[in-house]
């Protein structure tokens, strides 16, 4: 299907993509009553999820150009999702849909319409053109961001609530704040996080930055820090995790974000990375599990303390973590990797194991020196000595190229882990969420 002309107005589909879907429409409407009065309900849900990626496949691309005018207007992929969306409502869920699909207060309760979004993206990113375009649009700092830009130059320090950043010196120290569970990662955190990491880029003051998780509430860590728990896996069980949001922009926006660095360009057909970033160092205490450990994949360095470890249980749990399972490798090699991921074995930093992960080992009473120490290492040749090699080293490791077909695979594949009924077992099995509640 041809790109749709930068003057056509945003969501004025081609009748093409208009006809399929009406066509799709009334197949998938066949299929639902055969799926009231048929016991073969998966077999069912398997032959529709078939028939909404036949058209995906044929045309997110188009649905894209008419969306961005042609891979010429940035949009965040939830803007984007929902966007299509309004004029595809049969296909995609609408905000209103997924809104009373969450307020079920129950993952199990879903009737996977999430996995749509997942199929939608999953094409749009495989699209070279149009995927390269999603990734430099989620590259881009946050509303939220921009504006307090001003505000964190001038007083050098902001609280978003779910995380805080302090400027010293030219060091910026963003800590995690979710004391209630352990520094887990919800949609709240998340978003949080993001405008934390774009504010640290966008200030000209900050050479360095500094993750690092705060003082928690736990019994058996209170008054300590935390790095963090991941992700939450009470919200997730009581359906309060969203898909895009947080499982795709996460990784497309926060994550890769610490990787890159920020797209500051108006162009969006370069395939190097012209971006505003900087170093990146960590600070673990106690522990880094799931999530946290994917955010010590992409740091420049990382420090832990005595007796912390690092792990990676999303396999135990039923899902795919994040990007590890491109960068992990890297780092660790591709047998340890398995055994992490498959396996749950964990990293303590206190082996050569452990430090395949982490750059050095301190102290407790130590930590706050250390962090001092190397984020002024990273850049005592000079920040754009520091820029320019890491860039150099990530161009042949992780090529735009890469990312792009992996958050492909990733989307599509993610969407069926987060609907499948093993999920669930799984996590009643190992966390026991029914016997917590919400914080």
């Amino acid at each position: 299907m041809p790109a749709e002309s930068s003057s056509a107005p945003e969501g004025d589909f081609a009748d093409a993509i208009m006809r399929d879907a009406a066509i799709t429409a009334r197949r998938l409407a066949a299929l639902e009553e055969r799926q009231a009065r048929d016991d073969a309900a998966p077999i069912i849900r398997a032959e529709m999820s078939a028939l909404k990626e036949e058209f995906f496949r044929s045309h997110a691309a188009a649905i894209y150009d008419a969306l961005t005018e042609g891979c010429t207007k940035p949009r965040r992929l939830a803007d984007l999702v929902y966007a299509a969306a309004n004029r595809l409502p049969q296909l995609l869920p609408t905000r209103a849909a997924i809104a009373r699909e969450r307020a079920l207060r129950r993952q199990s309760a879903k009737r996977g319409l999430e996995i749509n979004q997942g199929l939608f993206a999953a094409h749009v990113l495989a699209d070279e053109r149009c995927g390269l375009h999603l990734i430099h649009a989620m590259l881009r700092p946050t509303a939220e961001a921009e504006r307090l830009r001003r505000q964190y130059r001038r007083h050098g320090t902001i609280d978003l609530g779910a995380a805080r950043i302090e400027r010293r010196d030219t060091i910026s120290h963003v800590t995690m704040a979710n004391p209630e569970c352990l520094n887990a990662e919800d949609d709240r955190s998340v978003a949080a996080l993001e405008t934390a990491i774009d504010l640290v880029l966008l200030d000209d003051r900050s050479e360095v930055g500094v993750l690092r998780g705060g003082l928690v509430q736990h019994r058996k860590y209170a008054g300590r820090r935390v790095f963090s728990a991941g992700i939450n896996l009470t919200h997730l069980y009581y359906g309060q995790i969203s898909f895009v949001e947080f499982i795709l922009e996460r990784d497309l926006g926060l994550v890769n974000k610490l990787l890159r660095g920020l797209w500051v360009s108006h162009s969006y057909g370069e395939q190097f990375e012209d971006t505003l970033e900087k170093p990146w160092l960590a600070a673990v205490e106690a522990f880094a599990i799931g999530g946290g450990c994917q955010l010590l994949c992409v740091m420049d360095r990382v420090i832990a303390e005595t007796g912390a470890y690092f792990s990676l249980p999303a396999s135990k749990e039923g899902f795919i973590p994040g990007v590890a399972n491109l960068r992990l490798p890297r780092l660790v090699g591709i047998r340890r990797a398995r055994q992490a991921i498959f396996f749950d074995e964990p990293f303590l930093v206190d082996t050569p194991d452990g430090m395949t992960i982490c750059d050095e080992v301190v102290a407790p009473e130590e930590m706050d020196a250390a962090i001092e120490r190397n984020a002024k290492g990273l850049v005592r040749a000079g920040l754009l000595s520091a820029v320019s090699n890491r860039k150099a080293l990530r161009v042949g490791q992780e090529p735009l190229s890469a990312f792009r077909l992996y958050m492909a695979t990733y989307a599509r594949q993610q969407a069926f882990c987060f609907h499948d009924p093993g999920l669930l077992a799984n996590i009643e099995r190992s966390w026991q969420p029914q016997t917590r509640r919400m914080a």
